[in-house]
């Protein structure tokens, strides 16, 4: 025992001493860094120079090239080209792809991939009467026409953008108008702007010189992150609001992952702190509106259209200030002279300050409040009546002549931009060599030259043109990877906004190629785009399953068959809403408020102020109006895999836990709704049970009941029934017709459940 204690201590010894040199060591490191930070300024040249030609010779950096599409044995299963290159990877193992899906499935996936809602019974049987491609085609033609379609796609883009209705952090604070961006979204899908101008408009809305409102709103997308309404270092949190710029920017619109270089040169990939804070100097010009820890909207427009309304709302305040104070003066001399007709209490609350009024008094002048008024307005002297009169009236005309602007959230540019620096460490508190506007080393020959200009800088119209240039070899990859990857499940690149060295290479990357170049010629349309991957039979195979295949690819790599994925909450809780009859189809506008136990706010520092109250017509909205606290997001639609709001998603992540069958079973809006399609069923069937059965299962799966499923519902009909009538048998009396509505009720509850119900097909 004596040698062990001995050798113990003497370890500990040893490690102490070696700790103290090891921190001697690294202190004396730092601080020779330090020193060479502080006394030899940073060389930008040398900095650049360390992108080389082999660092461009990565295969997204290079320019797109079409290639032919390949020539493959079964010439009768290519539609398209996409099928051509899908095929020539099968067969080069001699795989066939799988059968092609079934009418009912296929037009079900159509429909929930393109506007996030199931084809009705109508539409089920229009399509059944002629099943073939062209008749699928014409499909895929009508719901891309349907203002329900950019409803559906906007959210992608949302996910992207990092969306949220407020601010996140301590106060979480609403973004006031925020929800116009939304609008202008889903509006910009709907219309088909051209992708390359859908950029252009939300990185320099303002800075177009056909600018107008919309374009102006667009430039919301800068502003979407959280922010911190008090940070401890205001310096420190501008740099952060900054980071969330450029990483949200560069992984959105090129794939690349440009926030890691804000504290040194990328640690993987060729880009540079040098890069980093190029693109820093483009967007540090925006400043937010803001009136301290109040978060502030404005009118949407150019300056020449803002001027004249700013104007009218000055001299309108001026009007409306000598208006309150002539009535205010009134006021006072009311109170001190009379006469009056009140209580002499009621009159002695009047007097009162406010502040000082007790519960009695603020009682009393509640109940003799209009009263009040009448005697008030009566007490007027002609001649001031008059002159208040005339003073709201042209106050009235001033608003009239000079239409209002749609208010927006959105950065704003003032002249001359700061001077931007590269950061030692990315510390707000160390500048180093200051930076010009730029962009990434690796991507350009040469740095585009970047204009000054008024009342902006013109900094991020350049980079954005730019970002939208054919010559550009990421934009196009990067956004039809991500069609194809709502489409198919994952992106033919499955790391969709991280293109770089350490991101997934391309699993068909001649096919990659194809598509970005074919996009770009047919006009940056993502409408098209659409139309031909549907329009593909690879698109069209089932989900058939081949354990040979299986085994050799599990990851589905090679697209021997459509994969299984379920739906994101959106087009789960959208169907749901669609089913039972009560999807409220009101679009555009403030956000809605779906229902929120009580229990879930409980933990909010400000409970009573956070949701507004439960209006069940406006929350039966499609779930993309819904509300997004960042705080707060709403239980179902959480536990169901939302987005991160605090960063931009490429991807939701899909889960499967336990309490995403407790919210859809015993949740509050699935039992609601189970109700409002028993009431359906009931109304368009009456009482029969099997048609009843075979009627939800249309509505909610777009196919017949089985047989078996038919017989096995109509017992746990009379089961339920039975079970309803002997449990109130204790209690209150049911009648039998209403011990079935129950069942009835149940059963679209376990519809709701089933696991084909919250997949496509």
């Amino acid at each position: 025992m004596t040698v062990f204690r001995w050798r113990t201590k003497l370890l500990a010894a040893a490690i102490s001493l070696a700790a103290l040199l090891l921190g001697a060591v690294m202190s004396s490191r730092l601080s020779a860094e330090e020193a060479v930070e502080e006394e030899a300024p940073l060389d930008l040249a040398a900095i650049d120079a360390k992108i080389d030609d082999a660092d461009r010779e990565h295969w997204a950096f290079q320019q797109v090239v079409a290639p032919p599409a390949p020539t493959v044995r079964d010439a009768a299963w290519v539609r398209n080209p996409i099928d051509a290159f899908i095929l020539a990877r099968l067969e080069k193992r001699d795989w066939l792809p799988a059968p092609p899906a079934e009418p009912r499935a296929i037009l079900r996936r159509v429909y929930l991939n393109l506007i996030g809602l199931p084809p009705t019974l109508e539409e089920q049987a229009a399509f059944l009467a002629d099943p073939s491609p062209e008749a699928l085609d014409r499909v895929v033609e009508d719901l891309l026409a349907r203002p329900t379609y950019g409803e559906r796609w906007a959210r992608h883009w949302l996910d992207l953008a990092r969306y949220a209705d407020t601010n996140g952090y301590e106060r979480d604070s609403v973004k006031p108008h925020v929800w116009r961006y939304r609008d202008w979204v889903i509006r910009a899908l709907n219309d088909d702007k051209p992708f390359d101008r859908f950029v252009v408009e939300q990185l320099a809305g303002d800075e177009l010189p056909d600018a107008d409102s919309d374009t102006v709103i667009a430039t919301g997308f800068y502003r979407l992150g959280p922010w911190d309404d008090e940070p401890a270092d205001p310096a420190e949190d501008r740099y952060d609001q900054l980071d969330d710029i450029v990483s949200t920017t560069s992984q959105v619109f090129l794939g690349l992952t440009m926030g890691c270089a804000r504290c040194h040169d990328h640690k993987f990939e060729p880009l540079t702190a040098h890069d980093y804070y190029r693109m820093v100097a483009i967007f540090n010009p925006l400043v937010r509106p803001q009136d301290g820890r109040t978060d502030l909207d404005a009118p949407a427009g150019t300056p020449e259209q803002v001027a004249p309304v700013v104007e009218r709302d000055r001299r309108i305040a001026e009007i409306d200030a000598r208006a309150a104070a002539l009535e205010d003066e009134l006021l006072k001399l009311f109170l001190a002279e009379g006469p009056t007709t009140l209580p002499p209490a009621a009159w002695e609350a009047f007097r009162t300050e406010r502040e000082q009024r007790n519960a009695e008094q603020n009682e009393l002048v509640r109940l003799h409040e209009r009263q009040f008024a009448l005697e008030l307005a009566a007490s007027f002297p002609p001649e001031k009546s008059d002159e208040v009169a005339a003073l709201r009236d042209e106050a009235a005309a001033l608003r009239r002549s000079i239409a209002d602007l749609p208010r927006g959230y959105f950065f704003r540019e003032p002249s001359p931009p700061p001077a931007t620096h590269l950061l030692v460490r990315g510390k707000a508190a160390r500048p180093g060599p200051e930076v010009a506007p730029g962009l990434p080393v690796v991507l350009v020959s040469s740095q585009p030259e970047f204009p000054s200009g008024e009342p902006t800088s013109l900094r991020r119209l350049t980079f954005a043109n730019w970002i939208a240039s054919p010559n550009n070899p990421l934009t196009a990859r990067v956004i039809v990877n991500r069609v194809w990857q709502h489409h198919f499940g994952e992106g033919l690149v499955r790391s969709p906004s991280d293109f770089g060295v350490m991101g997934d290479a391309p699993t068909h990357p001649e096919l990659l190629d194809w598509l970005a170049a074919w996009f770009v010629r047919e006009g940056w349309s993502i409408k098209k785009l659409h139309r031909l991957i549907l329009g593909s039979n690879a698109y069209r195979m089932s989900k058939a399953y081949n354990a040979e295949y299986a085994e050799r690819d599990p990851e589905m790599r090679l697209l021997w068959r459509m994969p299984n994925r379920r739906l994101e909450v959106e087009a789960i809780r959208d169907s749901i809403l669609a089913s039972s009859g009560t999807l409220n189809d009101k679009r555009y506008g403030p956000p809605m408020f779906p229902f929120v136990p009580k229990e879930a706010m409980e933990g909010h520092s400000d409970p009573g102020m956070i949701w507004a109250p439960f209006d069940e017509n406006e929350a039966s909205r499609r779930t993309i109006y819904a509300f997004v606290r960042r705080s707060m997001i709403v239980p179902m639609i959480e536990v169901l895999d939302f987005c991160d709001t605090a960063r931009t998603a490429p991807q939701r992540v899909t889960t499967s836990v336990a309490p995403q069958a407790l919210a859809l079973f015993n949740g509050h809006f699935v039992n609601r709704q189970a109700r409002h399609l028993a009431d359906r069923l009931l109304g368009e069937v009456g009482q029969d049970a099997n048609r009843q059965i075979d009627l939800a299962y249309r509505l909610t799966l777009c196919r017949p009941a089985t047989e078996t499923e038919c017989d096995r519902l109509s017992r746990f009909l009379d089961d339920e029934t039975e079970r309803q009538l002997a449990d109130a048998a204790a209690g209150e009396s049911l009648a039998p017709a209403q011990a079935r509505y129950k069942a009835l009720v149940e059963m679209c509850r376990v519809i709701f459940n089933l696991n084909e119900f919250a997949y496509a097909d």
